[in-house]
């Protein structure tokens, strides 16, 4: 088709966000930026659009106003159209996520996701679009990272994100000016998008955090990355060569650190914030003794999740990190708000088939300062240090060795030493899974995930049993010399 060559009237800056995680105030920065932008170059001159992971549960404000505080930056930012990214899609069911797209007041966009009862996109959410700014037609499409164990538990299923964007880029880009993908699949699955479909002009990306302060060219698509939590915005100006009408693309990188949060941001990071109290001060339990949590020893109060954990998943035995509990609780009323910051992680229960070696290697692993100590990100975890197994269903002795941790001299599951070749059911975290932390438990088969469950209401329903609380005391390791 024939592009425009009016130059001045087809310019625009295109402005992009990703995995911002809920640091609220950097989205109030990222808003007085696009408003300034807007300022200098007017309404029609400026796209402004998000790529995903926007939302992440493990702040205070998201829980407590169920995400509505984040979709109220966004509009005050004047999006214009966003992708829902991991932390969208998987820690929020298919209802809260329609409840919570419900107050924006732009496109939401995936090609690759699909309601599983139907087989068809729920109304809310579109596979791309086409928005005209300045002159410029710009084909917007959305495609988000697939997960399809987690997804289908939700009521998605979720397709080949390559072969989908293919399909809306043929369907799209005869009415277009410009081609754009918002991509939170990640850089190597950007790279991938570019060199096999024909017609990308440019990839917004995010979900592997990439910063690239000089943007990629791949077979003459631009690849942008603008890294994480809101630190950078990124700028894409779009123009057509006045005499060939060729679209030409150049990016860069803004730090937002330094300017001030936009007014109508931070009044909204009040009223919401205000709200998320109240909802979270509501109890959840009320305890007649502490809690102590080690995340270097066995402690109660990472006993008690690890039982919940076996429980939940109808397991022989319960293995969680105690780095996912951030301290002890105290006796007294726990509210929802403390739970919720001393175990914060989006992180669900899983059951597996393991065989009784791994168990041991963990197991073994996890008395070594080099593990316990280990600081760990992403896969869901919003602790600091991975910290030591605790266990439930399993007797463990143990010897101190001369490097600071120990060695196992004997496990016992049921009474009975644990077989090495035998496969034991085992109740878990699915970020081992993904090969987090303690690798001996990303071996498991038949792996059965549970959500949208986190181990935080894990937690909340063991603090209401007795027994369990009694239980967390028992020791599970004993030292022998």
């Amino acid at each position: 088709m024939e592009r425009s060559t009016d130059n001045k009237r087809s310019r625009l800056l295109l402005l992009h966000s990703n995995d911002v995680h809920s640091r609220l105030e950097e989205a109030g920065r990222i808003a007085a930026a696009v408003k300034d932008a807007r300022r200098d170059e007017g309404e029609q001159g400026v796209l402004y659009v998000d790529i995903g992971d926007h939302l992440d549960r493990m702040r205070q404000e998201t829980e407590g106003t169920g995400g509505f505080v984040n979709i109220a930056l966004l509009n005050a930012a004047g999006c214009e159209a966003a992708v829902p990214g991991n932390n969208e899609g998987l820690t929020f069911t298919r209802d809260e996520l329609e409840r919570i797209y419900a107050g924006a007041r732009f496109p939401i966009l995936c090609c690759n996701l699909l309601d599983a009862r139907t087989g068809e996109r729920p109304e809310w959410l579109l596979p791309g679009t086409v928005l005209v700014k300045n002159g410029l037609r710009v084909a917007l499409i959305g495609a988000t990272a697939a997960y399809p164990a987690f997804y289908s538990l939700l009521g998605w299923t979720v397709t080949d994100p390559l072969e989908a964007v293919r399909e809306q880029v043929g369907r799209l880009r005869g009415s277009a000016d410009a081609v754009v993908v918002l991509s939170h699949l990640g850089l190597p699955a950007d790279r991938r998008l570019a060199e096999e479909i024909d017609g990308i002009d440019v990839i917004l990306g995010g979900h592997t955090h990439h910063l690239l302060e000089e943007p990629e060219r791949v077979r003459g698509a631009l690849l942008c990355g603008a890294g994480k939590f809101g630190e950078r915005l990124g700028l894409v100006e779009l123009g057509l060569d006045p005499s060939s009408g060729r679209l030409e693309a150049a990016g860069r990188l803004l730090p937002v650190a330094s300017l001030p949060i936009d007014e109508e941001a931070a009044g909204l990071l009040s009223e919401h914030g205000e709200t998320a109290r109240r909802e979270l001060s509501r109890p959840a339990a009320t305890l007649e003794r502490p809690l102590e949590l080690d995340p270097a020893r066995e402690s109660p109060l990472a006993n008690l999740l690890a039982a919940g954990v076996r429980e939940w998943t109808g397991a022989d035995i319960g293995l969680v990190n105690a780095g996912q509990l951030l301290g002890g609780l105290p006796a007294g009323e726990i509210s929802e708000g403390l739970l919720h910051a001393l175990c914060p992680s989006p992180v669900n229960p899983c059951r597996m088939r393991l065989v009784g070696r791994r168990i041991r290697e963990a197991v073994e692993q996890s008395l070594q300062p080099e593990f316990y100590g280990k600081e760990l990100r992403g896969f869901g975890f919003r602790g600091t240090v991975l910290g030591t197994l605790a266990v439930d269903g399993l007797e463990i002795d143990w010897s101190p060795d001369a490097d600071g941790g120990g060695r196992i001299v004997s496990i016992r599951c049921g009474g009975r030493e644990l077989e090495d070749e035998r496969e034991y059911d085992v109740g878990t975290l699915d970020m081992f899974t993904f090969g987090a932390g303690y690798l001996p438990l990303k071996e498991g088969r038949d792996i059965r995930y549970f959500l949208p469950e986190f181990i935080r209401q894990v937690l909340a329903a063991e603090l209401n049993k007795p027994e369990a609380l009694r239980r967390c005391g028992e020791p599970r390791f004993r030292l022998v010399r």
